[in-house]
């Protein structure tokens, strides 16, 4: 059984390390899916507005027979419907799809500066934490002006920011800023969408270890204290993704993967929306 550790966030709760993300994951596949990830020990599902699968997690949620308070949750509220009243709204249908009246975590899942309208948004996810809806709030894809401007006009930092970050794209500046600021890092696309899969490098250090390329860079985020969403639409590569709490990366593994540092997004920059 997979059994991830919990990280401490600033407002007093826990979050799993690990998680299973569902991005891109099929609707008529997610339900056995996060069902099967549950039973393989996962307690950590991420999902969102956009991906179209909330309904269908809230199923495998159910389908699992765990109790509400071992699955974490985390949603997000997507970019057309940013501003207050919105994403009230917003939040009210997923929660209505997940078939829970509270998720653990409601994050922003872009700021769009264009839109101007993330603060805005920012004060309505306040609003679900006052309520006991949210148990914990947070962004995805902010950048350090983005949380800065959070702090001077409501006061109050996320507890957590979902960011593209991998080997290629390790984010080094932001996740010590975000460290300073009690602000845990998540990691999406953390092996590059696939495209660390046949590095040479990876698979070097992997045969190393008697792991998979995957399962040393799930060990690399877990080593620099990251929460990671490893994704997979298949249930046995979900159950090997889990399976990193055997073994650990020494200092030289941890040089060597930094050289594959390129500084290159596989997705869009959030400061050009």
């Amino acid at each position: 059984m997979i059994s991830a550790p919990r990280l401490p966030l600033s407002d007093g709760s826990t979050i799993p390390q690990l998680g299973v993300g569902t991005y891109k994951v099929p609707a008529e596949v997610t339900t056995d899916l996060v069902a099967g990830a549950l039973a393989a020990g996962y307690r950590h599902i991420d999902t969102a507005a956009l991906y179209g699968n909330e309904a269908e997690v809230g199923e495998g949620l159910r389908a699992s027979g765990l109790e509400r308070d071992e699955v974490f949750v985390t949603t997000k509220v997507w970019n057309d419907d940013q501003g207050f009243d919105e994403t009230l709204r917003a939040f009210d249908t997923s929660a209505a799809k997940l078939g829970l009246d509270r998720v653990d975590l409601y994050l922003i899942h872009w700021p769009i500066p264009s839109a101007d309208r993330y603060v805005d948004t920012w004060r309505a996810l306040q609003r679900l934490q006052e309520e006991g809806r949210a148990t914990s709030i947070g962004v995805s894809n902010f950048s350090v002006p983005h949380l800065e401007r959070l702090r001077e006009e409501t006061g109050v930092l996320p507890a957590v920011n979902q960011v593209e970050l991998h080997p290629r794209f390790p984010q080094d500046a932001l996740v010590d800023w975000h460290a300073a600021h009690e602000i845990v890092t998540e990691s999406w696309a953390p092996l590059a969408r696939g495209g660390l899969l046949d590095e040479p490098l990876l698979a070097r250090i992997a045969e190393k270890h008697g792991k998979t390329p995957a399962q040393v860079v799930v060990r690399w985020h877990l080593d620099r204290g990251l929460v990671v969403f490893p994704k997979s639409v298949s249930l046995d590569r979900i159950r090997e993704n889990g399976d990193v709490f055997d073994f650990a990366l020494d200092a030289d593994d941890h040089e060597a993967i930094a050289t594959l540092d390129t500084g290159e997004r596989t997705g869009r920059n959030p400061d050009l929306d």
